[in-house]
C-alpha cells in the first residue's frame, strides 16, 4: 500500500491515525516473534522525562521464552549511511551521570511517529530535536518515521536537522523525489540509517537498534496497512 499525503489532512485527523498506528507497532512487536525475549514495546510510557511514541524496554528479569529475530552482523538495507566519530561525544559519555530506570526496566530504543505539531513552530522542533538528541547522547537508540516534507524550519527534513543538532555535521541530502523519511539511529555506534521515501512508495522495514550493532525490523508496512484499515473513510478519502 503506498504513503497516503498526509499534508491534506488536518493535525486531529492524523492523530487518529498516528495513535492507532504506534498501538499496532506495539502489538507486532511485541506478538509477531520480532522482539527478543526480555524485550517488550509499550506506547506512550513516559521515561526519565521523556515520552517517545513506542519504548523498547529491556527487562530486568528477561523470559526464559524464546522468540525474536534479531541480527548482529548484517548491516541494515538501508539507502544512506552515515556515521560519526567525535572525541567531545565519547568523554562525555564516560562523565558521571545519575540514570532514573524505569521499574519494569531500561529504556533502550525510541520509535517516534513525527506529527504535524513537531514542525509547525520553532518551539515545537527544538523541543523535538532536543528529545532525539538527548535519546542519542545517553545511548537510547532511535527510529524516526517522518511522513511530512521538509517545510521552513526543517527546509533539508528532520534527519538532517537531527543529524546536525546531534553531531554538529550535516546528513546526506535526500533526493529531490524522495522528501519523506525513515531514519534509524544505533546511538552506540553513532551511526543513521536513512530511507529517503515519497507519497506513493511502500514503506521499507526500519531497523530498531536493541544493543550495538544488534537489530530487528519494524514492519512499517504491514502496520501502516493495518491501521489504514481500521482509518475512518472520511479522513482515507481526504489523503488517499
Amino acid at each position: 500500500m503506498p504513503i497516503h499525503d498526509w499534508t491534506r489532512a488536518d493535525a486531529g485527523s492524523f492523530h487518529h491515525f498516528h495513535q492507532d498506528w504506534t498501538m499496532q507497532i506495539c502489538r507486532v512487536l511485541n506478538r509477531g516473534g520480532i522482539l527478543p525475549a526480555g524485550f517488550m514495546a509499550l506506547a506512550d510510557l513516559k521515561v526519565g522525562g521523556t515520552e517517545p511514541d513506542v519504548a523498547a524496554l529491556k527487562l530486568r528479569a528477561p523470559s526464559s521464552s524464546g522468540g525474536g529475530t534479531a541480527v548482529a552482523v548484517a548491516r541494515p538495507r538501508t539507502r544512506q549511511m552515515q556515521r560519526v566519530v567525535m572525541d567531545e561525544i565519547a568523554y562525555a559519555r564516560k562523565a558521571n551521570r545519575i540514570v532514573i530506570k524505569h521499574q519494569r526496566g531500561d529504556l533502550v530504543a525510541a520509535i517516534e511517529v513525527v506529527s504535524p505539531g513537531n514542525k509547525s513552530s520553532k518551539n515545537g522542533l527544538a523541543s523535538f530535536l532536543s528529545k532525539m538528541a538527548g535519546f542519542l547522547r545517553n545511548e537510547i537508540n532511535v527510529v524516526v518515521i517522518d511522513l511530512f516534507p521538509p517545510g521552513p524550519r526543517d527546509p533539508h527534513g528532520l534527519h538532517h536537522a537531527i543529524w546536525d543538532e546531534f553531531a554538529g555535521l550535516p546528513s546526506e541530502q535526500h533526493p529531490a523525489d524522495k522528501p519523506l523519511t525513515i531514519a534509524s539511529y544505533d546511538a552506540d555506534e553513532l551511526t543513521a540509517y536513512v530511507d529517503p521515501v515519497a507519497v506513493g512508495d511502500p514503506l521499507p522495514d526500519a531497523p530498531l537498534f536493541l544493543a550495538p550493532g544488534w537489530y530487528v525490523n519494524i514492519p512499517l508496512e504491514q502496520t501502516y496497512q493495518a491501521s489504514w484499515a481500521e482509518t475512518p473513510q472520511p479522513i482515507r478519502d481526504l489523503v488517499a
